[in-house]
């Protein structure tokens, strides 16, 4: 059965051999189609920028908030970028360069961080850029009152700042760690304008001011966001060529959850580029003379199914690992993404440090297995073939969000289907109110979930056992040994021994069925020819410093 909870939107189940693509996350290295996804083609590159003009640029999506502490939306990232800057700059090579911040130095114990700032930088309210504003960002991340979202893993283990004059900030952490100055680069730590931030308080989100090469116009809610160029802008990092301000006079960010709108709206010159390109779309859209397709690989954690363990029969392994046999992957991916996304093996995607591609293919589909598993545990087939044991039908909460981003709701039905066949119920519930059913309730047997990141820490948030102050983790995972490797490798400094320290965990996670990798991600965009120069960071997010329209 499917359960419509508040807010469903309307589903139709399955054709299953025309299923489409929407938002996402993780995949493997940058690489791109047509123009370069990193920089632009030869051709593109002698031609001169042309200034002025209006991109308008179709997302999947609505922003939750473009306040970035706040945000917990990848497609929210794709805003914020333009409106706010970092300290640093992560460049595709992983080497961490200079931004908001022209320099730093790392204390012997590794445990502190002293930035010298630029001067130069004012907030678009006319607020200066200094110290204190980047202690004030940094420790709003950690106020409860800010109610921060996904800023709060990525600052960890930030623990103070002192200011040690107006273009000077010592940063403090709890432990040393290898991933921190990577993660200040991320979109999601830039830092806010502090005037503004106190002054709109819980509606900054709506009203954001940062110091970025675009400053936020309006956002007309379902509808558009709008963001025009910064005219005192000088300061861009070394990953895109304009250190200046933008070309553009301003971009419209349109918000087209139905994909056939979305590719149609950029086919008819109605937006000149669109976001997520379904995947029977990309190579109708390659040959077509007028549009031109970016598919650019992020880095993170896939797309996963996480199995809550906190919710009986879950947490034996046993349980787990019937799942994991009975759940034909390979199937799922082939059909729905038609040879487009890449199926994931591992808790990280290829491209992050330390990924293990020694569990490729690893995992097979094996219906006697998953059967055998089964009847271990003591749950046996009724008449009916749903299983049962003290009188109990066994049954699986299945919890997706709304809208059917990357067609995931069609995942959870194809995994009804293949449940069935050893005797598992599926409830599929899809919501909008995630947020509350997932993280609040803790209502579900698998919940999907993905990560845009750099560094293989991300795995701690989802994998080490959780505080019990903080918000559980969505497997529920308490192994010690994993939780060891895991703050090691937070802070080893020996490469070698940080990469084996993480393929020890990604190998125990899958041994252990603490999940079920799904797809590997590329985010694609459609643009019109007129469209030169758009980038994209080393997570693949859009940049615009670049872009211009050609007449």
């Amino acid at each position: 059965m499917v359960r419509r909870s508040k807010g469903w939107v309307a589903y139709s189940a399955l054709s299953l051999a025309i299923i489409l693509a929407l938002t996402g996350c993780g995949s493997a290295k940058n690489s791109s189609e047509n123009t370069g996804a990193s920089s632009p083609n030869a051709k593109e590159a002698k031609q001169a920028a042309v200034v002025g003009g209006d991109l308008t640029y179709a997302l999947a999506t609505s922003p939750d908030t473009l306040d970035p502490h706040r945000s917990g939306l990848a497609v929210a990232v794709r805003v914020i970028r333009t409106i706010y800057d970092s300290l640093v700059v992560q460049l595709p090579d992983g080497s961490i360069k200079p931004w908001l911040a022209t320099e730093w130095t790392v204390s012997p114990d590794g445990l502190s961080y002293t930035f010298k700032l630029r001067k130069d930088v004012k907030f678009h309210d006319g607020t200066p850029f200094n110290a204190e504003a980047v202690k004030y960002s940094y420790d709003r991340i950690l106020d409860p009152a800010t109610k921060a979202a996904n800023s709060v893993a990525l600052i960890k283990p930030y623990k103070s700042s002192e200011v040690i004059d107006d273009s000077t900030i010592k940063i403090n952490l709890e432990t040393p760690s290898r991933a921190f100055l990577g993660n200040l680069s991320q979109a999601l730590l830039g830092i806010v304008s502090p005037t503004a931030a106190k002054k709109y308080g819980d509606q900054f989100g709506k009203n954001p001011v940062g110091s970025g090469p675009f400053s936020f116009v309006k956002w007309e809610e379902n509808a558009t966001i709008q963001v025009k160029r910064s005219p005192d802008y000088n300061w861009a990092p070394d990953i895109v060529a304009n250190k200046g301000k933008s070309y553009l006079d301003q971009i419209t960010f349109s918000i087209v959850p139905e994909e056939a709108t979305r590719v149609g709206s950029v086919q008819s010159k109605q937006v000149l580029a669109g976001e997520t390109v379904p995947p029977q779309n990309i190579v109708s859209l390659k040959s077509d003379p007028n549009v031109q397709v970016y598919q650019v690989n992020t880095t993170g954690l896939p797309y996963t199914l996480f199995i809550n363990q906190r919710k009986a029969p879950w947490g034996d392994v046993k349980a787990r690992q019937a799942l994991q046999a009975a759940i034909d992957v390979d199937a799922i991916v082939k059909t729905l993404y038609l040879g487009t996304y890449a199926r994931a093996w591992s808790p990280l995607t290829p491209g992050v440090i330390g990924y293990d591609n020694s569990l490729e293919n690893g995992v097979k589909p094996d219906i006697a297995k998953a059967n055998k598993l089964l009847d271990e545990l003591g749950w046996v087939k009724g008449a009916d073939g749903v299983r049962e044991k003290d009188g109990k039908k066994l049954t699986l909460h299945y919890v997706d969000g709304s809208p059917n981003r990357e067609k995931r709701n069609d995942i959870a039905v194809i995994i009804q289907q293949q449940l069935k066949q050893v005797g598992i119920v599926v409830e599929v519930e899809i919501t909008k109110d995630t947020a509350n059913v997932v993280y609040t309730k803790g209502a579900y047997d698998i919940y999907g979930n993905s990560q845009v990141n750099s560094d293989p820490n991300a795995l701690y948030a989802f994998y080490h056992t959780s505080d019990p102050k903080a918000r559980p983790s969505l497997p529920g995972n308490a192994d010690p040994q994993v939780d060891k490797w895991l703050e090691q490798g937070a802070i080893e400094a020996d490469d070698a021994k940080r990469v084996d320290l993480y393929k020890k965990v990604q190998k125990s996670i899958i041994d252990n069925a603490v999940i079920i990798p799904i797809y590997v991600f590329p985010y694609t965009v459609a643009a019109s020819k007129t469209v030169k120069g758009l980038k994209f960071d080393s997570l693949g997010y859009p940049l615009f410093n670049d872009a211009f329209i050609q007449k």
